[in-house]
């Protein structure tokens, strides 16, 4: 039987509290949100911190809204409530794409978005989607809060931009009209990590023609779960899917991904390439500008929404 090493245990009852708590403890201090990554970690000894720091009881954190012109996160926030969420699904479809396919119900139900985020594993799916869409993550330090951007957070497989004495505690992503996005994911049984999985995010002018792209990829050695060149080619050009297959082979020819026990190099640099095509179509038609066939024309919807929110304020 495997068991964790020794370690101690402390409740934050607020942000600062929790904040006060890393600064004590320092570098041996880790916080424990939902626990499904960290705690498996700590019975194999991959992770052995001395003081886990509980913020569960903050439910200041635990919200899903839109404030000035943005989807707001809260890092507590979990799967489950992301997943049923119908404010997150009108502006970005990609987010319930991902969240249907992440681990199994009681996983979503307890498991966090800011846990996952923290954790960096480079299999996790919601990392390529806040990739994809640009988004901006928001830390708290003794020092007040930054914002850093999802493509720069992840600095290595399990290693984050979040410092010794500071917390994850929102994402938030821009909503602009003229979106699209998606999530399209393979893997070998249902709530299995992927063997591949990709995210994208377009933004279109009533024309049809791409004026910003987002393309992340997960567990296929994307470097910050970004295929920079592909959405690079996608600039400028027109919602069709002659464009999205050389995005896709141009995403296949600058990841590198490991071979292991869920497939090899070459299996993997393929479902790199289709799963982008076929995420970047289904990310036009959810935006109006193409049709299954590949025609452009059909005008979007304006997104203008009265603010909303779900969750604890």
């Amino acid at each position: 039987m495997q068991v964790p090493a020794q370690v101690e245990y402390e409740k934050a009852s607020s942000i600062s509290h929790a904040l006060s708590l890393l600064a004590r403890y320092g570098p041996e201090a880790r916080i424990l949100a939902g626990g499904h990554s960290l705690i498996p970690m700590m019975k194999l000894r991959l992770a052995q911190p001395g003081v886990l720091i509980d913020v569960n009881g903050l439910a200041n954190l635990r919200y899903i809204r839109v404030d000035r012109g943005q989807l707001r996160i809260g890092a507590l926030t979990t799967h489950a409530q992301l997943l049923d969420s119908a404010l997150a699904a009108e502006h970005f479809a990609i987010l319930r794409d991902a969240e249907v396919v992440i681990a199994d119900p009681i996983v979503r139900q307890w498991g966090t978005v800011g846990g996952s985020l923290c954790q960096a594993d480079p299999s996790e799916d919601l990392s390529a989607a806040f990739a994809a869409l640009k988004g901006i993550m928001v830390i708290a330090g003794p020092d007040g809060t930054r914002e850093v951007s999802a493509r720069e957070f992840h600095t290595g497989p399990y290693e984050t931009v979040v410092g010794a004495g500071e917390m994850l505690t929102e994402v938030r992503l821009p909503i602009s009209a003229g979106a699209g996005t998606a999530y399209v994911k393979v893997s070998r049984r249902a709530g299995d990590w992927p063997v591949g999985a990709v995210g994208a995010a377009l933004w279109l002018d009533p024309s049809g023609v791409i004026t910003d792209a987002g393309i992340g990829l997960t567990a296929l050695g994307a470097r910050h779960f970004v295929a920079a060149e592909a959405e690079e080619h996608l600039h400028g050009q027109r919602a069709t899917q002659e464009a999205f297959a050389r995005a896709g082979a141009i995403a296949a020819a600058n990841c590198r991904p490991g071979a292991d026990q869920r497939g090899p190099e070459d299996y993997k640099r393929h479902l790199a390439g289709e799963l982008t095509r076929r995420a970047l179509a289904t990310a036009a038609r959810r935006a109006g500008l193409l049709s299954p066939g590949g025609t452009n024309g059909v005008t979007p919807r304006s997104v203008t929404r009265t603010p909303r929110s779900e969750g604890a304020a």
